[in-house]
């Protein structure tokens, strides 16, 4: 599955590229606080679209174009940007592009999540999406190279560029990724099912006769479900508080992580005075306190469950938080070390759950409409981010400044911790048809 992996690690590239090189941007364009706000919600209005308009054909034609198609939009509209003449222009661009980076994620978790067994569920997973803050991680070491190296109007422009690779990742996975079986048996190709399957086990040594280590490989295991998908079955008696509790958990945490991400760059560097460079190795610096997290997570996650890690994600994002509203009332938040250890924390604690937010919403849906559930899920990732920096453009530029704008995030975690402990489920060590009925 190394091509949703890399998939995944440049839709993470290209979505923080911007926050990574915003004040180079900013710049070249003359954009007030508020103006670069806008031009950042602009991508992740499109991820918001993108993810509803791809999850509303998703499961009539399968994963496998889904993802493929979303790849290509992402590579095409990344190399345009590179080339973009004003700021409303690359707004327009990144719009655009954002319809592919609001699909990828979504819908290769979900396909992930059915070739995987429900013991190494979690952390299979969970492990796969360290591809997102390697790609974050990458984007801060690249930007504050290319930042060191070139002059600003330049440097954004070849950090965009690089973001094109998606294109090649599409080419090698059009010749090598599979449908999932899942989606096979549920239309009734048990031949092609059974066909996919047995190349799983010779890639896996498994012996004719032995049972294979992952039960989406286990095509006989599911029977087909011919039911057609209905749109509003998520809002049904059986699911409606299960998406209700998805969709919150998607717009809290996403708020936070893509908000603070987007903006902690250009606070470093207004609010502490350091160089452009020097705020992406502190975003960098971040971004390997994260993995080391999500690490931890991905090796307990299938032993302590899901839902203790998200109540804990929760509580440690809001300490980091409230920190920062506490530094900012004594007037100590203005150097780069508070920022560093206050929002750091912050960010960690999301970051932490980022990728069980994928894993989780994946499982708690029937294979009909699991890809629709994900990714209209995600469409709150694409609609938080899209207030995110544009509401905290606003804070910044009011009498509110850097205090406003953690006391919104302190709030929005609040209701995604309260949410979580009142309607969150447990699907640990439990096989995706057992947790859809």
């Amino acid at each position: 599955m190394g091509t949703l992996g890399a998939g995944t690690f440049f839709d993470a590239f290209d979505i923080v590229s911007i926050g990574a090189v915003l004040s180079a941007v900013s710049t070249t364009y003359g954009l007030t606080s508020s103006e670069a706000g806008l031009l950042v919600s602009a991508g992740f209005l499109g991820q918001a679209v993108g993810a509803i308009g791809f999850g509303l054909v998703s499961e009539r034609i399968g994963r496998r174009p889904i993802f493929l198609s979303s790849l290509v939009v992402m590579g095409v509209f990344a190399l345009v940007s590179a080339f973009s003449w004003s700021s409303d222009s690359l707004g327009v661009i990144r719009l655009i592009q954002g319809f592919g980076l609001g699909a990828e994620a979504p819908v290769a978790s979900a396909m992930l999540g059915e070739f995987v067994a429900a013991r190494w569920r979690g952390r299979v997973t969970v492990l796969y999406k360290l591809a997102s803050p390697l790609g974050n991680l990458v984007t801060s070491l690249t930007a504050a190279l290319l930042l060191a190296v070139f002059a600003p109007e330049n440097a954004w422009r070849v950090l965009f560029a690089i973001g094109a690779t998606p294109l090649l990742v599409a080419l090698i996975a059009w010749r090598t990724l599979p449908e999932s079986p899942r989606v096979l048996i549920r239309r009734g190709k048990l031949a092609q099912a059974e066909a996919v399957v047995a190349s799983m086990e010779r890639a896996a040594a498994v012996l004719p006769g032995e049972t294979p280590e992952t039960d989406a490989g286990a095509a006989g295991a599911p029977q087909p479900d011919l039911r057609s998908t209905k749109l509003a079955e998520l809002f049904s008696p059986e699911y409606r508080r299960r998406t209700l509790m998805a969709w919150v958990l998607w717009f809290t945490v996403f708020y936070v992580l893509l908000g603070a991400t987007s903006w902690m760059p250009s606070l470093y560097i207004r609010t502490a005075g350091v160089s452009a460079s020097t705020a992406s190795l502190l975003s960098g610096v971040v971004t390997l306190a994260s993995i080391s997290v999500i690490l931890l997570v991905g090796r307990s996650v299938d032993r302590v469950g899901r839902r203790r890690w998200f109540l804990t994600g929760y509580l440690i994002s809001l300490v980091g938080a409230l920190l920062a509203v506490a530094l900012a009332a004594t007037g100590t938040l203005d150097t780069w070390p508070a920022l560093l250890a206050a929002g750091g924390i912050m960010l960690v604690g999301v970051s932490g759950i980022d990728p069980l937010v994928y894993a989780y919403t994946a499982e708690i849906y029937p294979t009909r409409m699991r890809a629709w559930g994900v990714m209209s899920a995600s469409s709150l990732r694409g609609f938080g981010a899209v207030a995110a920096p544009t509401v905290t453009g606003w804070i910044l530029d009011s009498g509110a400044g850097v205090a406003g704008v953690f006391i919104l995030f302190s709030a929005c975690l609040v209701i995604g911790l309260a949410v979580h402990v009142r309607f969150g489920i447990e699907t640990r060590q439990t096989s995706l048809e057992e947790l859809s009925k």
